[in-house]
């Protein structure tokens, strides 16, 4: 294998891939990306029997083959070679790398030891790749990081004719996005359970792409279903979670609210952070609202307090409700507007975060529940 290969190109997508790489393979060749020349492309390859990536760079190839190298290795060394053209070949067990005056050589792993890539299952219809983006990042920050419930850790995806909403939640705060996307069966109604963080590193990579991203799944017995998406030269699949007992989040929307208060975005996350400064990371901030407006109050260890006045819109009975800041910041971040309304029906109960234009009226498509947390006053 021998080639030469824009130095931009290769970086992008040999960290693209290595992303995805696990940090203690159960076997070393996991650890590896497989780079295979056929007719002047190159195919960057990385697969962990969970997810599988793969990109395709335009090259000039002098000898067609393939090598199997450290993924993050030859991630880190391509990120800081200098801007010229690369040229690599594989020499016996080595692979050699040359830019400008840099070379490295890198030992290969068997390129015959590695597993084969899934294919891709059957596309279930298309989407724009930054909508996509922007969507999953507004749902991915609700679900959980705790791999002990693993259920928790993923993105349901529901497919019902033109609609395709994203849930997801760590059970203090639920993230809802509803989005219209092109299915190619107008009648299609399926649901899927993804890893959010395979999910949302794909939209991530798809997003500046733009064009159509084509989602494709198979429906295999509980947890054995795959996923995939493909746009420009780049795809990517992943395991399903077992999702047959998911919750029935949507429930936990209240159906009527009790009050409402229309803030702008900015201001608010900016007086969180502040105020949140004298916070332990368990304790709340306090929102207390009433027709002057909004105050925001926190206390911290030995009597350390912070309290701090903001305009807001406010209908209802006045009430001063507890939540935890990183949590508030996390969903007030990812409206997408300038106004965000909240919706209450008492200081117990959750509260339903949604966009809002500066008429006031809701945008909608997003919706942010998050969980009080009770306080003793």
């Amino acid at each position: 294998m021998k080639f030469r290969v824009e130095r931009d190109a290769l970086a992008e997508a040999v960290a693209w891939t290595a992303k995805s790489l696990p940090s203690r393979p159960s076997v070393p060749v996991l650890a590896g990306v497989m780079l295979r020349v056929t007719d002047g492309n190159l195919q960057v390859s990385g697969f962990d029997y969970e997810v599988s990536s793969q990109v395709t760079v335009e090259v000039q190839g002098d000898a067609d083959g393939a090598a199997l190298v450290s993924g993050r290795l030859l991630a880190e060394i391509t990120k800081a070679l200098p801007a010229k053209p690369v040229d690599i070949a594989a020499v016996g067990a080595h692979l050699e790398l040359v830019c400008g005056s840099a070379r490295f050589t890198l030992p290969t792993m068997p390129v015959e030891d590695y597993p084969a890539l899934p294919e891709m299952p059957e596309s279930a219809g298309t989407v724009e790749a930054a909508a996509f983006a922007a969507a999953v990042a507004q749902v991915a920050i609700a679900a959980g990081r705790d791999e002990t419930l693993p259920m928790m850790t993923g993105v349901r995806l529901e497919l019902s004719g033109g609609t395709l909403a994203m849930l997801a939640t760590d059970r203090y705060r639920l993230a809802l996005r509803e989005m219209e996307w092109n299915p190619d069966d107008p009648e299609i109604s399926i649901n899927a359970l993804v890893p959010a963080r395979t999910l949302n590193d794909t939209a991530k990579a798809l997003g500046p792409l733009g064009g159509p991203v084509t989602m494709a799944l198979s429906q295999g017995a509980a947890g054995e279903g795959m996923i995939g998406f493909s746009g420009g030269t780049r795809r990517t699949t992943s395991r399903l979670l077992d999702g047959a007992n998911y919750p029935p989040v949507r429930s936990l929307f209240p159906a009527t609210s009790n009050a409402e208060a229309r803030v702008p975005v900015s201001t608010l996350i900016e007086v969180v952070k502040r105020v949140a400064l004298v916070a332990e990371r368990t304790t709340p901030v306090l929102l207390s609202f009433s027709s002057d407006g909004l105050v925001v109050e926190a206390g911290g260890t030995e009597e350390a307090r912070a309290s701090e006045a903001m305009e807001a819109t406010f209908t209802g009975e006045p009430l001063t409700i507890g939540f935890n800041p990183q949590y508030l910041i996390d969903g007030l971040a990812n409206l997408g507007a300038q106004y965000a309304l909240l919706r209450f029906v008492d200081a117990f109960k959750p509260a339903v975060i949604s966009p809002a234009g500066e008429d006031g009226e809701v945008i909608p498509g997003y919706r942010y529940l998050i969980m009080p947390i009770r306080v003793s006053r």
